[in-house]
């Protein structure tokens, strides 16, 4: 008999990915399933896979391994990890309303909330952001101005009123040689309503429907060039996030939603295809 494993599809504001409950069940070679599964014509189609497992230090509750399109190991996405909150505390598998979830970027706090036993929104801990100058050079490398800032992860936004430009500077701008280790990009408008409308390029995936990360890069950057406060509505393709810069603890908090799209079970084999 062919064994299978089972899967869950889920998004935040049409950040999709399939998660995999690494503590029953278990996946010899995820680079590739994430290549096969990713596929939107003839896998499950999604931005990426996401491995739920046990934490290996007392420090979290939990741990997320996430993986692009692509095959390549992402430090963060803070869509997964709202997820991962909602896919925890639905499923039974913890009672809890904070939740402390390892990344490879660190230790990541989810706030749930909940009503009537289902979880409406998360709001992620994403911690403070770190503001290397890598705008400093990049002019020089013929790069337009914009703002360097890592969630975790490193993210370029670029103030303009076309924030359709992503479609065709996207992909040029990840592998820019200003960004070694290439870099997710957001174009982004400040609207006349205050929210800000951004659309983004995420590294190893693609034009992608939203960026939890990127949302709060974005954020931050508006913040520090003076297009907004600390409080920020961040309109993607996808939805919106509200992002919160506190000043007290110098933290960036992210709220948003999360949703379940479907179950279903695949052949092992075809995750282990290398």
């Amino acid at each position: 008999m062919t064994q299978k494993i089972r899967f869950t599809k889920m998004h935040g504001c049409g950040n999709d990915y399939i998660y995999f409950n690494m503590m029953e069940q278990k996946i010899a070679n995820p680079q590739a399933a994430a290549i096969a599964l990713s596929d939107r014509h003839k896998g499950i189609g999604s931005d990426g896979l996401v491995l739920i497992g046990a934490s290996p230090v007392p420090e979290a509750d939990y741990s997320m391994h996430i993986y692009n399109a692509d095959g390549s190991e992402a430090m963060m996405c803070g869509n997964a990890s709202r997820c991962i909150g909602k896919y925890l505390y639905e499923r039974g598998l913890t009672d809890k309303t904070e939740i402390r979830l390892l990344t490879l970027s660190g230790v990541k706090v989810l706030h749930l909330e909940v009503g009537t036993g289902e979880v409406s929104a998360v709001t992620v801990d994403m911690g403070a952001p770190i503001l290397e100058d890598e705008s400093q050079y990049v002019p020089s490398r013929g790069l337009r101005q914009g703002t360097f800032v890592s969630m975790g992860n490193p993210h370029f936004v670029i103030f303009t009123d076309d924030v359709d430009q992503v479609d065709k500077n996207g992909r040029a701008l990840e592998y820019h040689p200003a960004f070694p280790q290439r870099c997710n990009i957001e174009f982004a408008r400040v609207e006349a309503d205050g929210t800000i409308r951004t659309r983004v390029w995420e590294r190893g995936s693609g034009i992608t429907m939203a960026c939890g990360t990127g949302a709060c890069a974005t954020a931050v950057a508006a913040a520090l060039t003076g297009k907004a406060g600390r409080k920020s509505q961040i309109v993607m393709d996808g939805g919106t996030l509200s992002i919160e810069w506190r000043e007290s603890d110098n933290h960036v908090y992210m709220t948003g939603p999360a949703t379940f799209v479907f179950d279903g079970e695949i052949e092992l084999a075809k995750l282990q295809t290398t």
